[in-house]
């Protein structure tokens, strides 16, 4: 969830970075104003509450009785002004880097370069899903009558090179200091939200479980980035790098008609994850030293 004190103290770059995102930045003015009025009943509130307790200290017994009913007021009015903050807090995307194309679609995305010559075939090319298919490696028809569309069975040697991609990118990583991890899948919705993986237009992408109270993690990174909530860390222990392991879910709702065939933008998928913990001021350096250990296992694989 993007930090409250940049909203009040930097409301320019963040309106220009939600605007980058295709977010109305009147968003910005919005939690402005909602926070101001709650900073305003914290300060009365703890006015009050210090006169409250003079009152006590002097036995004034009918006008501390007098002001607890209103304190008792007051806290209920801020516990309903602090969820209609969280709400506009909520909708707020992380902030891209500066560096990041501004654009409306994919087609609009910067090619930074390209590796290898394209190849030129004499005969009829076939996609992977069909020779797939015809290797036994993949089966989506028998997946569909199973579990529905967009899911899909590996078989043989596609499993084993999926745990084979899995412990290369471990074996790499950990050599790098990360700390290997395998997270939950399932989050509770308040850590969901404080991940700012949880705002209105991304709730019809989670599958949630009323039962239980609980979500199912649509990448590693949800779960992983809580794994230390409410624990401070010291600057001689950051960055703390990790790497992850789990199966997602995501519904793919906003994607009908899009790569529906095969096994990508499926409902079920397994995926390896880097997180780190760094300073804010180090967010970007930290960035740039994850894509380029993405870089390197691509390097590995020949890519």
């Amino acid at each position: 969830m993007i930090d409250q004190n940049l909203i009040r103290l930097e409301p320019e770059k963040v309106r220009e970075g939600v605007s980058a995102k295709r977010i109305n930045p009147s968003i910005v003015d919005d939690f402005l104003a909602v926070d101001k009025k709650w900073r305003e009943i914290v300060k009365e509130l703890d006015d009050s509450r210090a006169a409250h307790k003079k009152l006590s200290a002097e036995r004034k017994i009918e006008e501390s009785k007098k002001l607890k009913e209103k304190i008792q007021g007051m806290e209920e009015n801020l516990k309903e002004v602090e969820t209609e903050r969280d709400a506009v807090l909520g909708r707020f995307p992380n902030l891209p880097f500066s560096d990041v194309p501004r654009g409306k679609s994919e087609e609009e995305n910067k090619v930074l370069r390209e590796e290898g010559k394209k190849p030129e075939f004499d005969f009829p090319v076939k996609d992977y899903l069909e020779i797939g298919e015809n290797l036994g490696l993949i089966n989506v028809k028998k997946a569909a009558e199973v579990s529905g569309s967009r899911f899909g069975y590996l078989e043989r040697d596609a499993v084993l090179l999926e745990f084979g991609l899995i412990n290369l990118a471990f074996e790499t990583l950990v050599q790098e200091g990360f700390i290997p991890v395998i997270p939950p899948v399932m989050i509770k919705p308040e850590v969901y939200r404080g991940m700012g993986r949880l705002s209105t237009d991304q709730e019809e992408e989670r599958y949630f479980l009323p039962k239980d109270n609980l979500y199912l993690v649509g990448s590693s990174e949800h779960t992983i980035g809580p794994l230390h909530m409410n624990e401070i860390f010291g600057e001689k222990d950051l960055p703390r790098r990790y790497v992850g392991f789990s199966t997602c879910f995501r519904r793919e709702a906003g994607s009908y008609g899009k790569d529906t065939k095969g096994i990508l933008r499926v409902h079920q998928f397994d995926k390896v994850e880097m997180f780190a913990y760094s300073k804010p001021e180090d967010s970007e350096k930290e960035h740039r030293f994850l894509l380029s250990m993405q870089e390197k296992l691509m390097k590995k694989l020949e890519l």
